[in-house]
């Protein structure tokens, strides 16, 4: 995907620009002479050459439109999967259990930018006390990470109350990060890791991470963090502002 800087004030070369192309897209080629064909060729290249910012308009557009559709397409899916994502009682729900917006979160343990984006998920926590906040294991970087999300859902089978502790724990270490480093935040903040160990072959694990791949699948999500609020879907670490930003959105939407 590119993300270009839009120079301010030249969209009139857009414009000629598609003036130039609608104008060769209503007239048939064979309307054309070979020689008016070159000149027409000639005249556009050297138009883009001269007015290389028609290009960054025409990407900016054509970005804009395409995140426009798959924002559609999204919520469309949503629907589909909406008692999963809000409702499942494998959610491990903190904030408000009984906020107005839910926002869910989807993380892998060795993903550095969900490290950086649990400052914002406190942010966002600490600021609205009227948020429900849903985090899901969506491990996607390789067996070290399914691995310490499989402790992870068993911190939560075992001692719900400290999954919150244990995961900001777990983020906290260095390194890459695996089934032993996420034990030993599990010890770190009092849970019995003894206890861990006797469902290490529960089968509630591998339903709980078919769970979050079936909404992923759906949504078309294939990397963390990403993000449900309400009935939209943020992708990316974009930062407690654009996350606050589409959790008003969605208290507006309800009021309609």
């Amino acid at each position: 995907m590119f993300h270009f800087l839009r120079p301010g004030g030249r969209l009139a070369p857009l414009v000629l620009a598609g003036a130039l192309a609608t104008t060769a897209a209503i007239t048939p080629a064979a309307a054309f002479t070979d020689e008016e064909k070159k000149e027409l060729g000639t005249i556009i290249r050297e138009y883009i050459i001269t007015n290389p910012e028609v290009l960054e308009e025409a990407i900016t557009v054509l970005e804009a439109r395409h995140n426009d559709a798959q924002a559609a397409q999204r919520g469309k899916a949503l629907e589909s999967v909406k008692e999963l994502v809000f409702e499942s009682p494998r959610n491990v729900v903190i904030g408000n259990p009984k906020g107005d917006v839910t926002l869910v979160e989807f993380f892998d343990y060795n993903c550095g930018y969900c490290r950086k984006a649990l400052a914002d998920l406190k942010q966002l926590i600490k600021d609205d006390p009227n948020l429900r906040v849903v985090l899901r294991e969506f491990p996607v970087l390789g067996q070290p990470s399914v691995e310490a999300a499989q402790v992870g859902i068993t911190v939560r089978m075992v001692a719900p109350d400290k999954y919150y502790d244990f995961h900001q724990a777990l983020f906290a270490k260095d390194g890459p990060i695996d089934r032993e480093k996420a034990l030993e935040a599990a010890k770190e903040v009092g849970i019995d890791t003894a206890e861990l160990e006797k469902n290490v072959r529960s089968p509630e694990l591998n339903a709980t991470l078919d769970e979050s791949m079936q909404i992923a699948s759906a949504l078309g999500l294939n990397g963390t963090p990403s993000y449900i609020v309400g009935d939209s879907v943020v992708v990316g670490a974009v930062g407690a502002g654009k996350l606050k930003e589409a959790i008003a959105a969605s208290r507006e939407k309800a009021k309609e």
